[in-house]
């Protein structure tokens, strides 16, 4: 009875802070000076506030109630509230006709979000998008692709398909050893890395594989080049995979394949560097641009050589547990063989990358040189005639010159200054050039 009587109260409160906030929301909107001229700033965050601690504190069942007791859109207001933290377990509560209502305004999708399902026909893999829970009842797919999906889309589908999906913004999080394991009921986890190169960046993208009664189930962050040349392949090829492990495999040698496609657009980058290193001139400014296509090589280097150690420990795990048949493990093998080969290109490219940037900084370190070579010319030309300069400076200098007018005295000094240094640059770049030819002499005779 107790409860009975709370979950009205609730209600009451819960529609008064909604009709609140909508009445702030409206001042905010017609109000032309700043919210904080106005105070309106304050309650505007406080209302939202007060909603989401009073929900917090509500146990599920009663706000799975207070739900359902609302208007359809004071209900989505409720439910954005507390979908993030406690969303999944609510749905498990509410009916299904408004379960299914929530799933369908509240997707919450963007351009990355999308559930796609695929079954063999006629042995090609038939791609179809799934946006409710009801395209799936008639449909016995081997996979089920999941790309950036909320809380309630994996909620939906693990439900139908009893499985527990996991949320991909948490698999970086996961440690080496908890990637690839077995269920007790015979649920096949692994969770891999796979490449994505893009001309702006590079980097490695956690993708979550299940399989679970003969489907497999892959969730991810973000769309990968890997798997739309795996679906194409699937789609346009008969017979080119029979079941979820097919597709699994497939997909590790695909990201075998993409990663040896990225390995040599490493190859064309260095060698057009090394072509720049080779010249004989290399300014300051070419030499920090070598520097950062060298290092952005040597970032996608590495993570490619990560790539396939992550790909070669799930292919192993595979093997090891005998869960592919015989021509499955043939092509495991295949894929471990493809990516050994690999692992040499990488390291080869690693010593590319460390000649290249010795390289180009020692033409840095010779630019420096130049440069203080030129400084200590320029201080040899000039001592002599500071120490002149110092002289004509003293007061006996004075003394010397007194019976000659001080203008033709001074010039007559200053002119006297530079015939020095004149001739000491002729003696510096007679000795330089004395010391080239004795080099190029012996050059020659080497």
């Amino acid at each position: 009875m107790s409860e009975e009587k709370s979950i009205p109260e609730n209600l009451d409160t819960v529609k008064e802070l909604l009709a609140k906030r909508k009445l702030v929301e409206e001042l905010v909107h017609r109000s032309d000076s700043p919210r904080h001229d106005t105070g309106d700033d304050t309650a505007y965050k406080q209302h939202p506030v007060g909603l989401h601690a009073l929900l917090e504190r509500l146990p599920l069942n009663e706000v799975a109630a207070i739900i359902e007791a609302l208007e359809p859109q004071e209900r989505l207001q409720v439910w954005n509230d507390v979908r993030e933290e406690r969303g999944e377990a609510i749905l498990e509560i509410l009916s299904d006709e408004i379960r299914e209502d929530l799933i369908c305004d509240s997707h919450l999708r963007n351009e990355k979000t999308s559930v796609t399902a695929f079954e063999l026909r006629n042995g090609r893999l038939s791609q179809i998008n799934v946006n409710t829970p009801y395209d799936l009842r008639c449909l016995k797919p081997i996979w089920v692709d999941l790309v950036a999906p909320t809380p309630e889309i994996r909620a939906w589908v693990g439900r139908f398909f009893d499985v527990q999906l996991p949320n991909p913004n948490n698999l970086k999080d996961l440690e080496a050893s908890a990637r690839f394991y077995v269920e007790d009921n015979g649920e096949i986890h692994l969770h891999s890395d796979f490449l994505l190169d893009l001309q702006t960046e590079s980097r490695n993208v956690a993708v979550a594989f299940i399989q679970h009664k003969d489907v497999l189930f892959s969730v991810r962050t973000e769309e990968l080049p890997t798997f739309r040349l795996q679906r194409l392949r699937a789609r346009t090829q008969p017979g080119y995979v029979s079941d979820g492990k097919d597709v699994l495999l497939d997909l590790y040698a695909a990201d075998a394949e993409y990663s040896a496609d990225a390995l040599e657009d490493i190859y064309a980058d260095l060698e057009a560097a090394g072509k720049k290193v080779l010249n004989k001139h290399l300014s300051d400014e070419e030499a920090a641009a070598i520097l950062s296509e060298i290092a952005r090589s040597e970032d996608l280097n590495g993570r490619i050589r990560r790539n396939v150690l992550d790909t070669r420990r799930a292919v192993s795990f595979l093997m090891r547990g005998k869960f592919l048949t015989a021509d499955q493990q043939e092509d495991a093998r295949q894929i471990l063989r493809d990516i050994e080969s690999l692992d040499g290109h990488t390291s080869f490219l690693f010593n590319k990358i460390n000649f290249l940037m010795d390289a180009t900084v020692g033409f840095i370190n010779i630019n420096q040189n130049q440069r203080v070579s030129k400084l200590t010319t320029i201080s040899v030309i000039f001592m002599p005639i500071n120490i002149l300069a110092g002289i004509g400076g003293m007061s006996e200098f004075s003394m010397m010159t007194q019976g000659i007018p001080w203008p033709l005295a001074y010039a007559a000094f200053i002119i006297g200054m530079m015939g020095v240094g004149w001739a000491t640059f002729l003696v510096l770049r007679h000795y330089e050039r004395r010391m080239a030819l004795e080099q190029r002499s012996k050059d020659a005779l080497g």
